[in-house]
């Protein structure tokens, strides 16, 4: 008979004492026994916190560093940590597994390639790699094209992006979020086929591959699954709610029935749904998990008691949340968030550069203050605003307005009508052209300059008549060079152009819509940002004031006006919400708080109950960005669409609160766009 015997933990060595460097919430989840555990952290809660002194509590108590595996969804979040825990405890960590979901399938991946019918010296394609392999098998497929446009590789990444991290089939992907591309169902799946092939026969896979087959590896030999499940006996997971379904499966099978897991993250931020994040996870971990330790952490050090009342009561009306009340650790500002009515929406941009100067006056950095938004179209007045005053910002979602490629394609066909020796903006317009090279665009260019008409200070009466009989139209694009002709005509009726909305309006309608729809995977916000480029066009007559404004506002080197030269990092943050998510400052504005705007009006139009609730946590998200000072503003009216003038209703979020959680603000104006104005 074998003699027993029991390997005991050693007692901690560090000499950390965890009940005073932690508060109570903090310390009952760190301290916490073997098995899963899920932590609900609140916003400003200190998850990071919770979570490095988590693994330090484990290495401290006789966990190896190698039985450890941390997950987060950015390498730098992982380092951070790790040297956190290195800071606390001065141990060797270097077993330690840490890091995204990708960068540990990899590593999972380059030692069992041959299992999967790959090599360990694998390439792992960037999003580049991607769309020029893509490219090769749509051209492989020998798809016609001729009469409508196919999605271009970039859509096609994206959407076979979704197939993989959703679980969705690609007929459903199409109905939900590309119905201009349903009757190319079967050729777009003929080409995904193709593009799994050429993946394999390359020895290749891209990011998507490095979860997708991590799993199927897991599943089809647990000889393999079962490695690791003996090996990472501590699996702490970070942001748990935004986990897609693929995500999901990898952390399940990792844990199985005997390992420890900890999750840890905020039912009230999950905000990623539209790449595939499922908050069923995080909600469903209790059940899941049968007999699940459930922690929540809501001391918050961020912001003061009146940001956190007015938060806490905006996300209540959501029905699929854990409970819980945020408390702030700080003591009351004494100033309630600000609700502000504007006119419209360049006196939205006027009232929250003047509070910023009025701020900025009184003691608070630039770099203290942010401008949140839904979508990245909203800064267009406050981005000119800004460079008009020679306010320096930072811009994180996305390029500056007039940089952005849709904006400057839509610019090419009313630089080229006004200036036809503008070279740049004719090969740009021509190379939309299916089948339309450099080297194509260049033979057209000669053409065009052989008509004499580049040189000549008047209009051709039509450019139909002089550009229609070209001799260098590639093929597969002359329908669409046919319509490109007549849509130049457009521009310029009787040989004078039009008024610049009018031209924005005729290159929608006539050739770029169907371009755009095509070639960019978030086409309808690039559609709503030339629709306010076309209301911001409509207070110029002339085409080239209207050309010269754009210029001054564009910027090569990023920097607006006259901080170009400035070495200053005191800079204002312009900000979509998504990606302000994790960050904070002093003073917070969030504008464009209109229904239809913000919720979003797809999401109005389809009733769609989850996604509205999805829409009510980011605004959550954007409000708990503030540490003293929030501005929730909005238009009363959108002026000078294509339809007129339209009334703008505060969003339902509004509604959401007591209004005695915010102090509303009267602004008034004797005429802030007279002949002074830089509007």
């Amino acid at each position: 008979m074998a003699r027993p015997y029991t390997l005991h933990r050693p007692l901690a060595t560090s000499g950390i004492d965890y009940a005073a460097a932690l508060n109570a919430e903090q310390y009952a989840a760190v301290a916490s026994p073997p098995g899963k555990a899920l932590v609900i952290a609140g916003a400003g809660s200190g998850k990071t916190r919770t979570l490095t002194y988590r693994v330090a509590w484990l290495l401290d108590h006789g966990v190896e560093p190698r039985q450890v595996l941390l997950l987060t969804f950015t390498n730098k979040a992982a380092r951070e940590m790790v040297g956190r825990v290195r800071d606390l405890i001065a141990r060797d960590t270097s077993d330690l597994w840490a890091g995204t979901f990708h960068s540990v399938g990899s590593r999972i991946l380059r030692r069992h390639a041959e299992l999967l019918g790959f090599t360990r010296s694998f390439s792992i394609l960037d999003r580049d790699d991607q769309k020029s392999m893509i490219s090769k098998v749509v051209a492989a497929c020998a798809i016609h094209t001729k009469e409508r446009q196919f999605p271009k590789a970039d859509v096609l990444a994206s959407i076979f992006s979704l197939i993989e991290n959703s679980g969705t089939c690609l007929e459903q992907i199409i109905a939900n979020s590309y119905h201009q591309f349903y009757d190319w169902i079967n050729q777009i799946e003929q080409v995904r086929l193709g593009y799994i092939e050429k993946k394999r026969a390359s020895n290749a896979m891209d990011f998507d591959d490095l979860l997708v087959l991590t799993v199927r590896l897991f599943e089809d030999r647990p000889e393999v699954l079962d490695i690791y499940q003996k090996r990472f006996r501590h699996i702490l997971v970070d942001e748990y709610q935004d986990t897609n379904l693929v995500q999901g499966r990898m952390i399940d099978m990792l844990a199985g029935e005997s390992n420890s897991l900890m999750a840890v993250g905020d039912d009230a931020q999950s905000i990623y749904s539209w790449r595939g994040a499922d908050m069923a996870h995080i909600l469903g971990f209790p059940k899941h998990y049968a007999g699940a330790q459930v922690f929540t952490i809501d001391t918050n050090y961020r912001s003061v008691p009146e940001l956190l009342d007015l938060s806490n009561a905006s996300i209540r009306a959501n029905l699929g949340r854990f409970e819980k009340d945020l408390r702030s650790a700080r003591e009351a500002g004494g100033v309630r968030p600000a609700l502000v009515a504007l006119n419209e929406p360049r006196a939205q941009a006027s009232f929250v550069v003047q509070r910023m100067l009025e701020m900025h006056d009184s003691g608070v950095p630039l770099a203290e203050m942010a401008v949140l938004y839904r979508a990245h179209f909203h800064s267009l007045e406050l981005q000119m605003e800004l460079t008009v005053r020679q306010i320096p910002f930072i811009l994180t979602s996305g390029l500056r307005f007039f940089e952005q490629a849709h904006i400057k394609d839509v610019s090419a066909f009313l630089r080229f009508v006004t200036n036809r020796r503008d070279e740049e903006s004719f090969l740009r317009l021509v190379m939309m052209l299916p089948g339309c090279g450099p080297v194509a665009a260049e033979k057209l260019w000669r053409e065009w300059l052989n008509t004499g008409w580049a040189a000549r200070d008047e209009l051709p009466i039509k450019f139909s008549e002089v550009m229609l009989p070209f001799k260098k139209v590639p093929k597969k694009g002359l329908k669409a060079w046919q319509q490109l002709c007549f849509t130049l005509d457009e521009l310029a009726p009787n040989g004078f152009p039009a008024k610049p909305a009018a031209m924005i309006y005729s290159v929608m309608e006539g050739v770029y819509k169907d371009y755009l729809e095509a070639s960019f995977e978030n086409f309808e916000s690039r559609h709503s940002d030339l629709d306010q480029l076309s209301r911001y066009s409509e207070k110029f007559e002339d085409i080239v004031e209207f050309l010269s404004q754009l210029s001054l506002m564009g910027s090569v080197d990023g920097q607006p006006g006259a901080a170009d030269n400035t070495a200053s990092e005191d800079k204002v943050t312009l900000s979509s919400i998504h990606q302000a998510k994790g960050l904070e400052w002093q003073v917070v504005f969030v504008i464009w708080l209109v229904d239809g705007q913000f919720p979003n009006g797809r999401i109005l139009g389809s009733d769609d109950q989850p996604m509205l609730e999805e829409e009510r946590r980011l605004f959550y998200v954007a409000i708990t960005r503030a540490k003293d000072h929030l501005y929730l503003t909005y238009p009363q009216t959108n002026p000078k669409s294509y339809t007129g003038d339209s009334s703008c209703q505060p969003s339902r979020f509004l509604s959401d609160f007591p209004p005695e959680l915010v102090e509303e603000w009267n602004v008034t104006s004797p005429d802030p766009w007279g002949e002074d104005s830089p509007f």
